[in-house]
């Protein structure tokens, strides 16, 4: 599968995607105008590389400064994917990257995280 990579743009985050190295990266700000449009095929495309995998490890970085209640469950969607990576054998490893004073992201990521049973959770504070 040829690996996913869309820079950012104002609305919408820098997806980078390498099947080959399975390593998942969302990085920036979420409020793309057609959320759907713009997830789906890369989502599509991650599934199906997820759901061929039985073992092996996989690293997803989520970076995000900002996104809304649409892109929000979109990371719903990818950590019920990841987890139910994890419980097939994969080696899952999220990590959630917040600025060391962003309260909110970093509340938020503790509530994704809280969701996960099979996958490994990082909070990540990093200082600007």
């Amino acid at each position: 599968m040829d690996n996913i990579k869309i820079e950012r743009t104002e609305r919408s985050p820098e997806i980078d995607f390498d099947f080959s190295n399975n390593t998942f990266s969302i990085r920036g700000e979420s409020y793309p105008e057609d959320v759907p449009a713009f997830f789906g095929p890369n989502l599509s495309a991650l599934g199906e590389h997820l759901n061929g995998l039985n073992e092996g490890e996989v690293t997803f970085n989520f970076e995000l400064i900002y996104f809304n209640s649409t892109s929000a469950k979109v990371v719903m969607k990818l950590f019920t994917l990841l987890d139910k990576t994890a419980e097939k054998g994969v080696s899952v490893t999220v990590n959630w990257y917040y600025e060391s004073d962003d309260d909110n992201m970093e509340e938020l990521g503790e509530e994704f995280g809280e969701d996960l049973e099979a996958a490994k959770f990082n909070l990540c504070a990093v200082d600007e």
